[in-house]
């Protein structure tokens, strides 16, 4: 377990544009923070600056939506073209009603209309899509920030997702580095020093819904926190240790 944990924003971190050097970035805010990176720090950040670094835009005048795309948008109230990336970007359509597709997302997350968002980002006729690779960019900028600090510290790319039985959106790992995002505790005593049998922790999700607290989900522009004191196992395993069987989906 964790003592006390720190969620520390970077405060002021710059709009980020495509082809941007996020890692770059990243380090610029730590210093102008005043921020030193210490060993078994995590960095989580928002999907979205990722996305918007790997240019991961599209817009919609340039979609054209199939025949399956407009029989989806209208069973749904959706732009047709929207519905096309969302199946571009699906392995299956799980469920839906007006105004929401879920998916399963070519990486494996269930997810409302396959994470493709236009909020916070710039333009009517524009929509962004999730990283291609989340785990790849978490890797890729750990080891800029590895190389820089000589610490020993992880990263976790977030986003927001809602849930099949509660209200309301939360904060959940699609990338990580570094980190174990499962800890599994079965066989461990409990207080009464009774194994545990089935008790597994999704560290990455709970500390990914930690710092989307802090980050919020409206104009405060804080799409990076600094996660200090949590106790954590590295690891090089990746987020798809998160993903549940789909044989073992009872809400499929």
């Amino acid at each position: 377990m964790s003592g006390t944990l720190q969620l520390i924003p970077l405060q002021d971190f710059p709009l980020v544009q495509p082809g941007d050097d996020l890692e770059g970035l990243l380090l610029d805010s730590l210093v102008g923070n005043g921020l030193e990176p210490r060993s078994g720090d995590i960095l989580v950040l928002a999907q979205k600056v990722v996305s918007k670094a790997e240019n991961r835009y599209v817009k919609l005048a340039d979609v054209e939506a199939g025949e399956a795309a407009c029989a989806l948008a209208a069973e749904t109230d959706k732009d047709p073209r929207q519905a096309e990336l969302i199946l571009r970007e699906s392995k299956a359509v799980l469920r839906k009603r007006p105004g929401v597709i879920i998916v399963e997302h070519n990486l494996g997350y269930v997810h409302a209309n396959a994470g493709i968002d236009r909020s916070n980002i710039p333009g009517d006729d524009t929509v962004l899509l999730l990283p291609e690779d989340p785990d790849a960019s978490a890797e890729g900028l750990r080891a800029r920030l590895v190389a820089e600090f000589g610490v020993d510290l992880a990263v976790i790319i977030n986003d927001s997702a809602g849930r099949a039985w509660r209200n309301g959106t939360v904060g959940f790992a699609i990338g990580t580095a570094g980190i174990e995002p499962v800890r599994d505790q079965v066989g461990e005593p409990d207080l009464y020093d009774r194994p545990l049998e089935v008790t597994e922790v999704a560290v990455a999700d709970e500390l990914a819904a930690a710092a989307s607290f802090v980050m919020g989900q409206a104009a405060e522009a804080c799409p990076v926190v600094l996660v200090r004191g949590a106790t954590w196992q590295a690891s090089d395993s990746g987020s798809r240790s998160l993903l549940r069987d789909p044989e073992l989906d009872m809400f499929r």
